[in-house]
């Protein structure tokens, strides 16, 4: 048997589903436009048809593209799947493989496939991503088992098009998912925009300083900003100072980022219910949180947070991005966890 240290390193597998025309591709071809590194990955499509439009679409990606089509992965081709997996790892070694799937695959059938124990020493599948048209959302009823399926498979949802809707729905629909799909975590998007962290879900700051937050808020809007979202500063909270003096309740109808600053420690306990008393409308929260005993780094992607430990500057420094929600609400609760002593 190999030493540990030289087994072959597996392929992490990002599983992209979604019932037809939610944006699975603009999706995946949002991912392929980032500046992260992609150096060996490779994507592998499926069309339900005699021509893979999808691959067409992304043959200018700059990654390996492999199409499946005449068939759904999950039924008819899932023979081709194998040999294409085989393929792939024979020829490409990759150390991502992005799978789009058709939009009538069922994930629930899919997932053993890649669990199979000819891939379980080569690949592991380490998120699903399910991307929900939020027009199907409110006639979810007439969708059938399949629809539900690809919601249930999913670790990540990403509420898609909501510019198409009634902007009061969509915290409410926020609300409906978290109620029936609680363990995973739910993004609205315009045009599939969501930030390299928050689909990737680093467990680890990639930087040795907390950037600014005007940084943050470039790397996090910036697929916003470029599907014409409209996205609007709120508030600033510094802890000991007065509010910015836009503090003013947010509009319903627009993406909002506010931030907060304090150099006190915060009491772990009112921290921790702060967060778990969020409206469903902010998901996104990140930064270091100065405690009593420690410096954590924060990552709240969709009402889940992971905590890692940080060994920069002892201050909390967070920035916020949510839909509908009252930032200057937020940060008088949040100041409530300051310590004073």
């Amino acid at each position: 048997m190999l030493p540990e240290h030289s087994l072959p390193e597996k392929t992490q597998i990002l599983l992209l589903t979604g019932f037809l025309g939610a944006g699975k591709t603009t999706l995946l071809k949002r991912v392929l436009s980032w500046e992260a590194d992609l150096s060996r990955t490779v994507v592998l499509v499926n069309e339900f048809g005699e021509i893979g439009i999808d691959g067409l679409l992304l043959k200018d990606a700059g990654s390996d593209v492999v199409e499946l089509t005449s068939g759904c992965i999950c039924c008819t081709l899932s023979a081709d799947l194998r040999q294409s997996l085989n393929r792939i790892w024979t020829q490409f070694h990759p150390r991502r493989l992005l799978i789009e799937t058709s939009g009538i695959a069922d994930p629930k059938t899919l997932i053993p496939l890649l669990q199979e124990p000819a891939f379980i020493d080569k690949m592991i599948l380490k998120k699903t991503v399910t991307v929900l048209d939020a027009d199907f959302w409110e006639a979810r009823d007439v969708f059938g088992p399949l629809f539900y399926h690809q919601l249930e498979s999913a670790d990540l949802i990403l509420l898609n098009k909501i510019d198409l809707i009634d902007p009061e729905k969509v915290p409410c629909f926020l609300k409906e998912i978290h109620e029936h799909f609680g363990g995973c975590r739910v993004v609205p998007t315009l045009h599939c925009g969501i930030d390299p962290e928050a689909l990737f879900a680093e467990s680890h700051p990639k930087a040795v300083g907390i950037p600014p937050i005007h940084f943050f808020r470039t790397a996090a809007f910036e697929s916003f900003v470029a599907a014409g979202a409209p996205v609007q500063d709120s508030v600033t909270g510094n802890a000991g100072h007065d509010a910015h003096p836009d503090d003013a309740p947010v509009p319903a109808f627009r993406f909002v980022t506010f931030s907060f600053r304090a150099f006190k420690p915060l009491d772990e306990s009112c921290f921790r219910r702060f967060l778990e008393d969020l409206p469903w409308g902010v998901f996104r929260v990140k930064g270091p949180v100065r405690f009593p005993d420690r410096l954590a780094m924060l990552n709240y992607v969709g009402k889940k947070a992971e905590w890692t430990d940080w060994n920069g500057e002892p201050e909390t420094r967070l920035a916020f991005i949510g839909w509908g929600i009252d930032g200057g609400n937020l940060l008088e609760k949040l100041r409530q966890c300051v310590m004073e002593n």
